[in-house]
């Protein structure tokens, strides 16, 4: 797994063969970010990263230079690995949290500029992320929602729908979090 771009640019992290989770394609994960750069000054941006997996968006979050990134995961194997490689970046704005995403969606009140998803495909909660992330407390009106899923999954029929791209076999959708009194 590499850093695409930024001040991490570059750099390489061995994932371990044991683990379930693969690290979003280069190809998808730079493809993203170039989409994201219309919606996001990352060097003013808060960003969340839930079921962090590998680690791989987090670390481009931070080598793009977001001021705060927290992310969540609850394997511990992976979540290991996810502060390991924060820690040898030295990254002071980041914040590894081993914990359920779902459960942390209900009970945390900090907002977010950003909040990526990328959750097992087969995860039966999968097709309620957008409705549970957007009616949370998670987002600030005016806020970005990218939810990585399978390719049997549309959202384009909510009012809050952005955009989605696919890459291959990934796919990626974006919604808006409404300003105060926009519907």
């Amino acid at each position: 797994m590499r850093i695409i771009t930024g001040i991490y640019k570059g750099r390489h992290f061995e994932v371990p063969r044991t683990f379930k989770a693969r690290p979003t394609t280069d190809f998808a994960k730079e493809n993203l970010f170039n989409v994201l750069r219309a919606y996001v000054d990352f060097e003013e941006a808060s960003a969340l990263d839930l079921f962090g997996g590998t680690g791989s968006i987090t670390l481009e979050l931070l080598s793009r230079g977001c001021r705060r990134v927290v992310t969540v995961e609850k394997d511990r194997a992976h979540f290991a690995f996810i502060r390991s490689c924060i820690d040898k970046l030295q990254a002071r704005e980041a914040a590894p949290l081993c914990t359920d995403a779902l459960r942390f969606i209900e009970r945390s009140s900090e907002a977010f500029d950003l909040v990526f998803a990328d959750p097992p495909y087969a995860l039966p909660e999968l097709p309620e992320l957008p409705d549970r992330v957007l009616g949370s407390r998670l987002l600030r009106p005016g806020g970005i929602f990218v939810l990585e899923h399978g390719k049997h999954n549309d959202f384009s029929a909510r009012p809050d729908f952005l955009e989605h791209r696919a890459y291959g076999s990934v796919n990626f959708s974006f919604f808006i979090k409404p300003e105060a009194g926009e519907v």
